[in-house]
């Protein structure tokens, strides 16, 4: 499993030499997953991880959250979740708690939290999701469905400051 230890990628450890593109990404994406003030999931680490240069073909069932890099022809399923890396190609019927996205997936996707797609992700088939993020530069094709979230079952009395908010504004009937 890749971790990126502290120091690393700084061009005074490396010799002077320059960062390749992976190596840039593999930290924007670390950083990324990190930071706090950025909006966006908050993912456990990978519990584990699926190089680049790997090749999975069948039905990958799983809990926690997964990084994959490689190739994944088949099915995946999880309540955690899953983390697609800018060089990932994954064919494949997925459904997850979460999943963020820089690859590219053709297959539907069902996320019972949330969908994040980032730059450079490539996305042909479904998605279902209460909520989805995305950013410029992502190619998304299919179609798009969002579900509720699962409320919780224990209610609490929010007493009388209690305020409801619609998503449509009111419509107002003119006379004629």
């Amino acid at each position: 499993m890749w971790k990126q230890e502290d120091g690393e990628g700084e061009e005074g450890e490396r010799g002077g030499g320059e960062q390749t593109a992976g190596e840039r990404a593999r930290e924007r994406w670390a950083e990324d997953r990190r930071s706090p003030s950025k909006s966006g999931p908050a993912l456990p680490d990978e519990v584990a991880f699926v190089g680049k240069d790997v090749e999975f073909k069948g039905i990958l069932t799983y809990s926690g959250t997964v990084r994959i890099d490689g190739f994944l022809d088949g099915e995946l399923h999880t309540d955690g979740g899953l983390l697609v890396g800018p060089e990932a190609v994954i064919k494949a019927k997925v459904s997850a708690g979460t999943v963020v996205c820089q690859g590219t997936i053709h297959g539907d996707i069902q996320a019972k939290d949330q969908i994040v797609l980032r730059a450079p992700a490539i996305v042909q088939g479904s998605l279902i999701t209460p909520v989805l993020s995305m950013e410029e530069g992502v190619v998304f094709n299919g179609t798009f469905e969002m579900k509720a979230q699962a409320q919780p079952e224990v209610t609490r009395d929010m007493g009388s400051n209690v305020v409801s908010i619609t998503s449509r504004p009111p419509v107002q009937r003119l006379a004629a």
